[in-house]
């Protein structure tokens, strides 16, 4: 499979007119729960309109759609993207049927991004702090998150993130749909003096904004780390 590993294309996603800047200055971190498919697609398309991103998972393990509701295929976090292709290509039957439900594609599109999927709350708190914004597909997740942020030990920092909820269904088409939005959220932020006081307002008109056309639930809490 390595030599079919080629990045993702996706529009280029640059930022607006009124943007005033090209190069990313706030860091975001984007969380599903199994870090393949929903903050997979956000992470590509953040990452190739030069955001600088990194994409988690808040799961106990990494779950993917088996043959039955019953069989779901499942991996430790850290198990490489291609160690997961491999597995589930096993046998010409396995790779059909996984071709078939798209699974293999995003383990195609993982091991083309980075080498495994990241589990949020085991990445140390020096990383984590390192983000400006988190951004949620779903409102569980959400929920984990802030919980994560509020159990760990502050920092002599003490410094600010925004978790967002942008709620997401966990298929690929809504993933794609919600990657844009997210991009589109994303740089309205970047174009912030002060993030901490411009956010809740920005978000909340970008809220009543997307639902002129969209039904989309968006969630905010400031957390201190």
């Amino acid at each position: 499979m390595s030599s079919d590993l080629l990045r993702p294309s996706t529009p280029p996603g640059m930022p607006p007119a009124s943007a005033g800047r090209e190069q990313s200055r706030l860091s975001f971190g984007v969380v599903c729960s199994s870090n393949i498919n929903r903050s997979m697609e956000a992470h590509v398309v953040l990452s190739n309109a030069g955001l600088t991103v990194e994409s988690y998972g808040t799961g106990t393990q990494v779950r993917l759609p088996g043959k039955s509701a019953m069989e779901p295929r499942i991996f430790k976090f850290g198990t490489p993207y291609a160690e997961m292709y491999a597995s589930l290509a096993a046998t010409p039957e396995d790779r059909a049927f996984f071709v078939h439900n798209g699974v293999l594609h995003l383990c195609k599109r993982g091991a083309a991004v980075k080498l495994a999927p990241q589990r949020w709350q085991d990445t140390s708190t020096s990383t984590v702090q390192e983000h400006d914004v988190v951004i949620a597909f779903e409102e569980r997740i959400y929920d984990a998150v802030i919980e994560d942020l509020q159990m760990r030990e502050p920092t002599e920092d003490f410094k600010a993130i925004h978790v967002i909820c942008l709620d997401t269904k966990d298929n690929p088409h809504e993933a794609q749909l919600q990657g844009k939005v997210a991009l589109e959220l994303c740089w309205i932020l970047e174009q912030t003096q002060d993030l901490d006081s411009e956010a809740p307002e920005l978000i909340e008109q970008f809220q009543e904004q997307q639902m002129t056309h969209t039904q989309i639930k968006v969630l905010h809490q400031m957390c201190y780390l």
